[in-house]
């Protein structure tokens, strides 16, 4: 991903903003209760993905496909749906922005579905560290012993994660 520009912000309607949370409903569930808000902004900008602010920081983003909390969102309203659990050694891989492998998934919630995103979390503190796309089915997933499982989309350090509003 190239550097991101916010070019322009403003609120959205408060339909927009209901069809927003409808979208991320159908990815998450009721836990997209935890982004409501009275305001949501949105920023236009040179990316391939729109943000949206919540409570004044980018916590949601949409790529037209479908639209998932951005690993920010994730930290700061953490939720339990479409988790792939990794082990310790694959934490320092994952923070550069490797894909997911096989041997490094611990645990997988049924809730994953191919192509949609999911979020990454440590084994042992259970704490988001970044947003892949999935490239199979949990039951996939799980019969599978080896190759890439999660493709990486947004992780820390990254220009979403950096971006400066």
């Amino acid at each position: 991903m190239k550097k991101i520009v916010v070019k322009k912000r403003h609120s959205i309607r408060k339909s927009q903003g209901q069809d927003l949370l409808l979208r991320l409903t159908e990815q998450i569930g009721t836990s997209s209760d935890l982004f409501r808000a009275d305001m949501i902004e949105v920023l236009e900008t040179n990316a391939d993905v729109s943000l949206y602010m919540v409570h004044k920081k980018p916590l949601l983003m949409d790529t037209g496909d479908w639209t998932f909390p951005t690993l920010k969102g994730a930290v700061q309203c953490p939720f339990p749906e479409r988790r792939v659990t990794v082990d310790a050694g694959a934490i320092p891989y994952v923070m550069n922005g490797a894909d997911i492998m096989r041997p490094g998934i611990v645990a997988i919630t049924d809730d994953v579905k191919a192509n949609e995103p999911v979020q990454i979390v440590d084994e042992r503190h259970g704490k988001p560290l970044a947003i892949g796309i999935a490239l199979f089915d949990a039951p996939a997933m799980r019969a599978s012993t080896a190759g890439k499982m999660v493709k990486m989309f947004h992780h820390v350090g990254d220009e979403i994660w950096n971006l400066e509003i």
